[in-house]
């Protein structure tokens, strides 16, 4: 996938660290015509609406709640040739050697038992199939989330829910890159690249995105050309205009990504871990 599609398809995008994980899971998952692409779990359908943008494969989306999932059929539900299952990462309902590529995209850090659901994810795969892995790392920079990276350093806690939850938003734990590559190898993988980025960011950028962005976004009150702007779904509807204010405030958060790298030291901070894994052939 080139650079420049990718690039339209995030110029909405105000979490830095998200541009990367999409532009790692292009880079990992080539999604050719006669691909089948599982997307576990999907969430609101953002990565199926990227990929429908650009190729016609087979494209399965699974999620556990109720309430994402039907955000997702409100997202890509329309689109062709894309399927939504409500189920569990543990009992995945689909056949053995059934996908090419597997996206698990902040996923593990909300499954209790990791390495089984990474093991479900090995049945479904095609030998030599590619499971491409991000995950939030535990020794993510101070200012992506301020408050819980105080609160850890000063008491040994953090908020795990609701709008200060921050990178801990209703996760089982946070990953270093020692524990990923560990539970990627228990479940009978083979590791063929190793990811960490996204270490300067805006102060307190996590809150403002997902805390206070997301929320008035899905409550339909922003106005639309400033929706337009804000919404990882119609990167094609947003003029670019730097008389919106969203696209303003984008221009700024772009600036303090500048010095960001795709792959930084794996014991250096940053938002991110990543792995790709690949089933014996």
């Amino acid at each position: 996938m080139d650079l420049a599609t990718i690039e339209h398809m995030t110029r909405n995008e105000a979490d830095m660290a998200f541009k990367k994980r999409v532009r790692t899971i292009f880079e990992w998952i080539d999604p050719r015509d006669d691909s089948v692409i599982l997307d576990c779990a999907c969430g609101r359908g953002f990565y199926l609406n990227m990929f429908r943008y650009v190729s016609p494969c087979r494209l399965v989306g699974l999620e556990l709640d109720w309430e994402i999932i039907q955000k997702a059929g409100r997202n890509v539900g329309h689109l062709p040739n894309v399927l939504l299952t409500n189920a569990n990462i543990y009992r995945l309902p689909y056949a053995d050697d059934t996908f090419d590529g597997v996206i698990l995209s902040e996923i593990l850090e909300h499954v209790e038992r990791d390495v089984d659901g990474l093991k479900e994810v090995l049945r479904v795969l095609k030998p030599g199939g590619v499971v491409a892995i991000t995950v939030p790392n535990a020794n993510y920079p101070f200012w992506w989330d301020p408050i819980n990276k105080t609160l850890e350093t000063v008491l040994g806690r953090h908020i795990g829910s609701g709008p200060l939850a921050g990178i801990w938003a209703n996760h089982v734990r946070l990953y270093t890159h020692e524990q990923l590559r560990n539970s990627v190898l228990a479940a009978g993988f083979v590791i063929e690249e190793e990811r960490a980025f996204t270490h300067h960011s805006f102060p307190f950028i996590h809150n403002l995105v997902y805390g206070l962005g997301k929320p008035l976004l899905e409550s339909g009150l922003m106005p639309e050309s400033l929706a337009n702007a804000a919404d990882r779904t119609t990167f094609d509807k947003n003029s670019g205009s730097l008389l919106n204010p969203v696209n303003l405030g984008i221009r700024v958060l772009n600036f303090f990504d500048r010095k960001n790298v795709m792959n930084e030291p794996l014991d250096r901070s940053t938002v991110n871990l990543c792995i790709k894994g690949r089933k014996p052939g």
